[in-house]
C-alpha cells in the first residue's frame, strides 16, 4: 500500500477567514505507483471547502445540544410551578410492625334476686352477712358483687350495688318523701277484660283492702288495665290517684253462657278467648320491660285476674255437638273431625303455656315478683243462670286458679285464689316485700346461646330460703 504524508499550509478564504489546506505527498523513499495522483510530478491538493464543512458541523452540533439543554430547563421549571399548584399526595399510614390482636367487647347485666330467709318458726332471719349466702348458676358458683338488706321497712347496704345509668320508659318522681326509707315499687295489674261484670264489688273492696294494708306512706306504685276501665298510671307516690281509680274499676269479662257461643268458636278454639288473654299478657309484658329499668328495689307486681282457660268446658261442647248434629255420643267420638278438633284443643293448651313462660321469664329478667289475686274468692258453684256442667265448670275454674299459680310460683311469688280472706295473704305480700335480701351478681357464664338459667342459694343449715328459681337472657335483636 502507498504510504503519505500530511504537508498542511495556510490561505486567505472568500470572507477573510483562515483556511488550512492539506496535501498528500509520498512519503520519503517511497515511489508513486503509476496511476496515482503522483503520476504526473505535482502535488495532490485537498479541496478547501472540506475543512469548513467540519468546523460548520461542530458549531450545528454544539448548538443543537444547546437547544437541548434549554428544552429541559424550561420543562423542569414547568413541573416545579405544577408541583407547587397541585394538592400535596396523601401520606401514606404506616405498615404494621406486628399482628394486631382483635378486641372483643361483651356486655354483661347485674343479675338481681330478692332472697327471703326464715328460720323454723318461719320468722325472718335478719343477721345474715354476704359470706353467708352462696349464689348458684347452673351449678357454678357466683360472685356477690351487691348486697343489701331491707328489714322492717328499713334498708341497710351492706355490700353497695354498681351505680346505674337512668333509663328511658319509665317516669320516676323528681323527689322521695323523707318517710320513704322501704325502697319498694307496687305495680297493680288489673285484668278487667277478664273480670266477670259481677265481680266488680269484690275487686273494688280488695283494692281499698291494699290501701290501708300493703301500700304505705312512702311506697311507689303504678295502676295498669286491660279492659273498658282505662286506667295507666305511671309510678307515683300519691295515694289520692288509687282512692280516685277504685271507683272506675269495672269488670268485663265474658259469662260461661258467651264462651260456649259457637260463634265465637273457630280452628284454635275460643277466638274472643284467646284474643282477651293474649292482649292481657302483652300489656303486663310490657310493663315487666319497665320494670326492667327499674334497678336496685324491690319490685312486687299484683296481678288481679279470674285466671286462663284455651279449652274451656269439654263436656258441655260435646254434649252440645251431639245435639246439633243428631247423632251419638258413641258415633261422635269416633268421628274424624271430632278427632282433629280435639287434637287442635290439645295445641291450643299449648299456646296458652307459652304465653305463661313469655311473661314469667320477663318477670325474671326485671327481678319482679308477681302476687296472683282471684277476686272471686271461695267459689261454691256455678250462678243459677248458668246451664253447665258442673264437673265442666269445677275444671274451668280449677284450670283458671292453676295459671294464675303458675304466674305467681315462677317469679317466686304465691297465689291467692279459692279463698276469701285477702287480709292474711295482703298481710304475708307485706312481709316479703319488706323483709328480704336483695343480691346481685355478675355471671361467669359467657355463653350468648345459653338463654335460660337456673338459680340457686345455699344458706348455714336450719334456714329455708326462697328465691326464683331461674332467669333468662334478654331477647336478641334482630338486625335492622
Amino acid at each position: 500500500m502507498a504510504e503519505f504524508c500530511a504537508a498542511e499550509s495556510e490561505r486567505p478564504s472568500r470572507r477573510g477567514e483562515r483556511l488550512t489546506e492539506v496535501s498528500l505527498r509520498p512519503a520519503a523513499g517511497v515511489a508513486a505507483k503509476p496511476g496515482t495522483a503522483t503520476e504526473r510530478g505535482k502535488e495532490i491538493v485537498t479541496p478547501a471547502i472540506l475543512t469548513p464543512m467540519r468546523n460548520t458541523a461542530k458549531f450545528l452540533a454544539l448548538g443543537a445540544l444547546t437547544l437541548v439543554l434549554a428544552a429541559g430547563l424550561l420543562a423542569s421549571r414547568a413541573l416545579h410551578a405544577q408541583a407547587q399548584g397541585a394538592a400535596p399526595a396523601p401520606a401514606r399510614p404506616p405498615a404494621p410492625t406486628g399482628a394486631q390482636t382483635p378486641t372483643i367487647r361483651v356486655n354483661t347485666d347485674l343479675v338481681s334476686m330478692d332472697v327471703i330467709v326464715r328460720d323454723g318458726k318461719g320468722q325472718f332471719v335478719a343477721d345474715l352477712k354476704p359470706s353467708d349466702f352462696e349464689v348458684y348458676e347452673d351449678g357454678v358458683k357466683q360472685e356477690i358483687v351487691s348486697f343489701v338488706l331491707s328489714h322492717g321497712g328499713r334498708i341497710y347496704n351492706q355490700k353497695a350495688p354498681p351505680a346505674v345509668a337512668s333509663q328511658e320508659g319509665v317516669f320516676l318522681p323528681a323527689s322521695r318523701p323523707t318517710t320513704d326509707a322501704s325502697g319498694r315499687v307496687f305495680l297493680i295489674f288489673i285484668d278487667d277484660f277478664n273480670l266477670d261484670f259481677r265481680v266488680t264489688p269484690k275487686t273494688r273492696e280488695l283494692l281499698g283492702k291494699m290501701l290501708k294494708s300493703l301500700i304505705h306512706e312512702g311506697d311507689m306504685f303504678g295502676i295498669v288495665t286491660t279492659g273498658t276501665s282505662s286506667i295507666t298510671q305511671q309510678l307515683t307516690y300519691d295515694r289520692q290517684i288509687l282512692e280516685s281509680a277504685i271507683s272506675r274499676i269495672t269488670g268485663n269479662g265474658l259469662k260461661p253462657s258467651e264462651i260456649l257461643n259457637q260463634s265465637q268458636w273457630g280452628s284454635q278454639g275460643p277466638i274472643e278467648v284467646r284474643h282477651r288473654t293474649h292482649l292481657a299478657f302483652s300489656v303486663a309484658y310490657d310493663l315487666m320491660k319497665n320494670l326492667e329499668r327499674v334497678q336496685n328495689r324491690r319490685k312486687a307486681v299484683i296481678y288481679l285476674s279470674s285466671g286462663y282457660d284455651f279449652n274451656p268446658f269439654q263436656k258441655t261442647r260435646f254434649d252440645q255437638a251431639v245435639e246439633r248434629l243428631h247423632t251419638t255420643a258413641e258415633n261422635l267420638t269416633f268421628d274424624p273431625f271430632q278427632i282433629t278438633q280435639e287434637s287442635q284443643n290439645a295445641l291450643n293448651e299449648a299456646d296458652l303455656v307459652n304465653e305463661i313462660v313469655t311473661l314469667t321469664r320477663a318477670a325474671n329478667r326485671a327481678n319482679a315478683v308477681i302476687y296472683t289475686i282471684d277476686p272471686r274468692g271461695l267459689i261454691a258453684g256455678q250462678d243459677v243462670d248458668e246451664a253447665i256442667n258442673q264437673t265442666d265448670y269445677n275444671d274451668w275454674v280449677r284450670e283458671q286458679q292453676t295459671t294464675l299459680r303458675e304466674l305467681a310460683e315462677e317469679t317466686g311469688g304465691f297465689a291467692i285464689v279459692n279463698q276469701n280472706d285477702f287480709d292474711k295473704g295482703l298481710k304475708r305480700i307485706d312481709a316479703e316485700t319488706s323483709d328480704y335480701y336483695l343480691i346481685g351478681f355478675y355471671s361467669t357464664n359467657p355463653d350468648p346461646t345459653k338463654r335460660s338459667r337456673k338459680l340457686d342459694v345455699k344458706v348455714r343449715d336450719g334456714l329455708s330460703v326462697n328465691h326464683r328459681s331461674a332467669y333468662s337472657l334478654k331477647p336478641l335483636q334482630r338486625p335492622k
